[in-house]
């Protein structure tokens, strides 16, 4: 995904055949990223509990806040995190860390998603920590999702691409074959999530996550979201649905913002 950025200029005709214009600069899909991010964090406010994201994009939120933090342009910030890795990151930059136990209603969560439908419900988990994610957004006044424009799909699962489900390693391949099942009218592949050396990914719960490849629209989301999480051995899904505050979505056109409407 790239953005071209044609700077702006005023000309004549003669300056126009003297001086050209400049070829377009190009954005990287990381870039891209990093303008959603840096957007986002224009919500923060000295004084706030932060639910902090995990993934590629959001790193970029959490560096950003870490620098404000040493700029003095923000204090007195309490993050909780949605991993192990971004807790890491979060002490590496600064951020004072704390945990639902402690502040059980967050201020403002931000975060990145692997899909964002048209009603702004999501899908989650593809980087493996969707259960705290879930847990610290759910928790969260306001929950800021930062994409950028490649994440835009039709419906759930239209990317093609994995909603994960986060289940326990006991009697693993009877909960996929459950899933796969319960799913299979709309195409169903399930697949045990591999990590190093083919062993089974694992994550901060201790669980595995099995991925569902879906070809068709599964429809009424809350039914199916019910039907998965009343399998025995389901921890959670990768379904964000009603959650989402406000989508930013940088893509070629520039930065967009979606503000979650009552549909």
């Amino acid at each position: 995904m790239a953005l071209a950025y044609d700077p702006l200029f005023i000309t004549s005709e003669k300056s126009a055949m003297e001086a050209p214009s400049p070829p377009p600069m190009i954005l990287t899909q990381d870039e891209l990223k990093r303008i959603a991010a840096f957007k986002a964090v224009e919500f923060v406010e000295s004084g706030m509990v932060l639910g902090l994201g995990t993934g590629s994009t959001a790193k970029h939120a959490v560096d950003r806040i870490g620098e404000l933090l040493r700029q003095g342009k923000l204090e007195n910030i309490v993050g909780i995190p949605t991993s192990k890795k971004t807790q890491e990151q979060a002490l590496s930059v600064g951020i004072p860390l704390s945990d639902l136990d402690a502040h059980p209603v967050i201020d403002l969560s931000i975060d990145g998603a692997d899909e964002v439908d048209p009603f702004l419900n999501l899908v989650k988990g593809r980087g493996g920590s969707l259960l705290r994610e879930k847990m610290i957004e759910g928790a969260s006044k306001k929950f800021v999702v930062i994409v950028d424009e490649s994440k835009m799909v039709k419906h759930i699962g239209g990317s093609k691409l994995a909603l994960p489900v986060e289940i326990v390693p006991f009697c693993w391949k009877f909960t996929a074959e459950k899933l796969r099942k319960l799913l299979e009218g709309y195409g169903c592949e399930a697949n045990l999530r591999l990590g190093e050396k083919g062993k089974p990914f694992v994550t901060d719960n201790g669980n595995y996550i099995v991925d569902m490849y879906l070809d068709k629209d599964m429809g009424d989301l809350k039914v199916v979201s019910d039907e998965i999480l009343r399998l025995p051995g389901v921890v959670e899904h990768g379904m964000f649905l009603d959650m989402a505050s406000t989508v930013i979505i940088a893509g070629e056109l520039g930065v967009k913002i979606k503000n979650k409407q009552a549909f």
